[in-house]
């Protein structure tokens, strides 16, 4: 047993911010790193708050940690560990905000596209180099990064390694945003004070229809909007935007 953690965590009443911590290896992805993210799931599935994940030492994560996945086995590939704790934060109640900075390579890219909002900075470089270690990019990439930035150029990285810096992250869609990096942080908590002043359950649900199989569309807009028509909290606030409208 170890007192040692892989993650800071900051707790407020309405998010949780969440920050990589191995600067020693870029913040690189490993199994404690994984447990943990585990363990802030495992809150943020009842506690239903905002979770912004950013990394530390101006680097987001430079991929998983190549020590230990040269170790890994066959069967260690089948139980998709990276790729379970990745869907695991993309399926959260709320949002999800990647704050990236420097890398954001292999799983650490992965974990980025899990994410529901991005933002970066200039010297952001994110991408997948999965290819040239002899393995493929088994934690969302192959199929996240296409409904990010369309099969044509999620093809192109994912089979080139190449990596996109700020601008051309922001030109392709991948973040929403750019902000120097002693910036970057308070422009995540920008986002999640847009969001949080918002009704929540109506920010989870529109969540929940936004990933939903295009197949279960309409039907899903109109179960959604048919719970939310009942809450008490939406004759409030519309009645609140009534009374406003009419002073």
């Amino acid at each position: 047993m170890t007192d040692e953690h892989s993650l800071t965590v900051e707790e407020r009443d309405d998010r949780v911010v969440v920050t990589l911590d191995r600067p020693e290896r870029r913040n690189a992805i490993d199994q404690r790193m994984v447990d943990e993210l585990h363990r802030v799931c495992a809150r943020l599935e009842v506690e239903q708050r905002i979770l912004i994940i950013t990394g530390s030492g101006g680097v987001f994560a430079s991929g998983a940690d190549i020590a230990e996945l040269r170790e890994r086995t066959a069967e260690d590939a089948r139980h998709g560990i990276n790729d379970t704790v990745f869907s695991r934060i993309a399926e959260l109640p709320m949002p999800v905000i990647a704050a990236l900075d420097g890398y954001a390579l292999g799983g650490g890219a992965e974990l980025a596209y899990a994410a529901d909002l991005r933002i970066g900075t200039p010297r952001l470089r994110i991408g997948n180099p999965e290819t040239g270690l002899g393995i493929i990019a088994a934690a969302g990439a192959l199929w996240r990064l296409p409904q990010l930035v369309g099969l044509p150029l999620a093809t192109e990285l994912v089979l080139t390694g190449r990596l996109l810096d700020g601008a051309e992250a922001l030109a392709a869609g991948l973040v929403s945003s750019l902000h120097e990096p002693e910036d970057l942080l308070a422009a995540a908590h920008a986002l999640a004070d847009r969001i949080a002043a918002k009704d929540p359950r109506a920010t989870m649900w529109t969540k929940r229809v936004l990933r939903a199989p295009l197949a279960e569309h309409p039907s899903a807009e109109r179960e959604a909007q048919a719970e939310l028509f009942a809450s008490p909290e939406k004759r409030r606030r519309m009645t609140e935007f009534l009374e406003r409208r009419t002073r």
